[in-house]
């Protein structure tokens, strides 16, 4: 079934009544405004402004209705202010900050009970309820809409509201709806059908566009009730017979909901020409609609329908597409039901691991659903608000009511106490589990740690070995040859050309062993091992800045003492490739290479005022050379930070704890 939570009504009242301000020029009206004297109708147009530029502007839009709220509190009018509190309540619950929604809405309904002001109160509790959902704690929800209940039904509501007939139904039927909704949500489904059947008989009094787009959506919810009770036939019999009506109507919201429940209900009688038709359907309105909830639900259904056709690479197409939204929208239905199938689609395509992380994230919120405190307090608020209505059948039967009460209380306790004992042993299950993992993970991390140690110290055996093969034979082999053909020059008669030339070829010859004795002395430097870290980068910068096209400056504190040899490798190593970055790419004139030992911390910067690049697309596709520098420094047990953008330069500042290393 899929829930829908109709919001709140009062949003379309604000919107049909204020003005069209988009062609305005809204700076100078704003201007205009303030301009006006300080009393209601200064505020009144301040709040709706804000109000209305909703989604168009919204920092704009918080500032006026915050001004607006300042103003209403200095004129102490109850309905501005009232008003105001609970439309920047609408305005965080609009940008996820649900917190501060609450804040807000408590405030407005402070002031509409001091004041009684019965169908504010009502609305406020009404959107209360709706924030309640949106994070899944149904017991707060539903006691928000039975308050909001017991105000509807309060008689003379109608007259104390200011109301018309035709507001005061469209607004108690989408309250039934929405609790129907939540009772559904509990699985109990008598109730559920209760509430819902009381929308539909308000819904069908009317036969405007907007009633009957409301039916449809009603009717829709009812065969949802059905398919979550287990009459999948008999919801997806009702849901055809109204199908007709909305796709000629085109209410796409209802038709929407409809595709995707008849494609699903189809799935589930194992019909799958029929369930890919609808899913087709869907996707398509889905697509037109182009908003994340519809995109993501019309992805779902396409990854359930391929794997339950065992075309599992196809189903874990469509299960990525759908897992950003998924993974943050805070409906714990619509979370379970992703990781019930995630893990599925997982495990059938061999993601082993995978699969074991998604069934954990399906235990968790399978977990906070069925936690049965929730539906003891639902139970129990529902029962006050039927004993309320009961006062005069209440008093005559008190002596058994006491009785009542006490047994509940027994029961209550007994049945807290075991979910207690059952909580208390879960945790405890859990948290094995968690010592359990993060000693796999260690063992991962120390094998991985031992693999990149074991490759470091070859490469770094065999740059020495090719150096030393370098220098002293192949070097010593180019030296002897130079000292012969001079030795041959002197007994030898050569033209004036050819001299030249002899002589020409003596100097590459020289060029030849000097760039011999370059390569090796980078692959394994001798101050390096004989003199020092600090002395063998103080070469290696000087001999970059010696080319006259870079100035390296260098800044070394506390390497006096020396580290390990494996240390002292790996960061020459790391500062040397992060240079050579630089020069090569950068097109920067100054690079600085700074290193500081701090007791057992060592901290490496190299910055240069380069060109730059953007690094979120670095982390997207990395390079070859950053990826064995990031290997070493997580050799070294560090942390590397980048920092660039386009046009100014690049800093590289990596921290690490050497007590094991120097």
């Amino acid at each position: 079934m899929k829930i829908f939570i109709s919001v709140l009504f009062y949003m379309a009242f604000y919107v049909g009544n204020s003005q069209d301000i988009v062609s305005e020029n809204i700076t100078e009206r704003i201007g205009q405004m303030r301009l006006l004297p300080l009393d209601t109708a200064q505020v009144n147009q301040m709040r709706r402004l804000g109000f209305s530029l909703m989604e168009k502007d919204k920092n704009l839009s918080r500032r006026l209705l915050e001004e607006a709220l300042d103003k209403s509190l200095k004129v102490k009018e109850p309905e501005s202010i009232i008003d105001c509190y609970r439309l920047l309540g609408i305005w965080y619950a609009n940008y996820g900050d649900n917190g501060r929604a609450m804040l807000h809405y408590q405030l407005s309904y402070k002031v509409a009970e001091k004041n009684k002001k019965l169908n504010l109160m009502a609305g406020v509790l009404y959107n209360m309820g709706n924030v309640q959902y949106w994070r899944s704690r149904y017991d707060s929800c539903i006691y928000y809409y039975q308050q909001a209940q017991r105000l509807y039904e309060t008689p003379g509501f109608i007259k104390n509201a200011g109301i018309t007939q035709n507001q005061y139904d469209r607004r108690t039927s989408e309250l039934y709806q929405n609790i129907a909704t939540v009772f559904g949500t509990l699985s109990n489904f008598r109730k559920a059908h209760e509430y819902m059947d009381k929308a539909i008989a308000i819904a069908q009094k009317y036969d405007s566009r907007a009633a009957r787009e409301n039916l449809a959506f009603f009717q829709q919810e009812k065969a949802g009730l059905y398919d979550d009770s287990g009459e999948t036939e008999k919801a997806l019999r009702l849901r055809l017979s109204y199908l007709p009506g909305i796709e000629s109507a085109q209410f796409d919201r209802p038709l929407e909901n409809a595709y995707v429940n008849i494609a699903t209900e189809y799935l589930e009688l194992k019909k799958t020409d029929s369930a890919v038709f609808y899913a087709d359907k869907h996707a398509a309105l889905a697509q037109k609609l182009n908003e994340p909830e519809y995109t993501a639900s019309a992805d779902f259904l396409q990854a359930k329908i391929a794997y339950q056709n065992k075309n599992y690479r196809k189903a874990e197409i469509y299960i990525e597409k759908a897992k950003s939204y998924y993974e943050n929208v805070e409906d714990l239905f619509g979370k379970n039901k992703f990781y019930g199938l995630i893990k599925d689609i997982a495990f059938a395509n061999g993601h082993y691991r995978d699969a074991f992380l998604y069934a954990q994230k399906y235990d968790e919120t399978k977990d906070s659903l069925q936690t049965g405190k929730q539906a003891i307090e639902f139970m129990e608020r529902e029962m006050r608000y039927e004993t309320e209505k009961k006062e005069t059948q209440i008093k005559l039967q008190e002596a058994e009511i006491k009785q009542k009460k006490l047994f509940n209380y027994i029961f209550t306790g007994c049945t807290l106490g075991l979910i207690l004992i059952l909580v208390l042993l879960y945790r405890n299950h859990r948290h094995r589990q968690k010592i359990q993992k993060a000693k796999i993970e260690e063992l991962e991390l120390g094998k991985q740690l031992a693999a990149t140690e074991a490759i470091l110290k070859g490469e770094e055996q065999e740059r020495s070995r090719l150096a030393k093969d370098l220098h002293d034979g192949l070097g010593g082999m180019l030296s002897g040859i130079k000292l012969q053909l001079g030795a041959m020059k002197g007994n030898l008669i050569l033209t004036e050309e050819n001299g030249a030339l002899f002589n020409n070829a003596l100097n590459k010859l020289d060029q030849s062993i000097s760039e011999m004795r370059r390569v090796a002395h980078n692959m394994m430097p001798e101050a390096l091992i004989q003199l020092g870290l600090e002395q063998a980068l103080q070469d290696y910068c000087s001999s970059i800045s010696a080319s006259g096209t870079f100035t390296v400056n260098t800044e070394f504190y506390g390497l006096g003492q020396r580290l390990s040899a494996a240390t002292e490798v790996t960061v020459y190593r790391i500062i040397q490739e992060l240079v050579n970055n630089a020069v090569k790419h950068s097109s920067a004139k100054s690079i600085l290479v700074q290193v500081l030992r701090r007791d057992q911390w060592l901290s490496i910067t190299v910055e240069d005022n380069g060109r730059g690049f953007d690094v979120a697309h670095w982390q997207e596709k990395p390079t070859a050379g950053l990826q064995n520098i990031e290997s070493r420094v997580h050799y070294l047990g560090g942390n590397m930070d980048i920092k660039s953008a386009p046009g100014k330069g690049t800093s590289v500042y990596i921290e690490c704890k050497i007590e094991h290393n120097g």
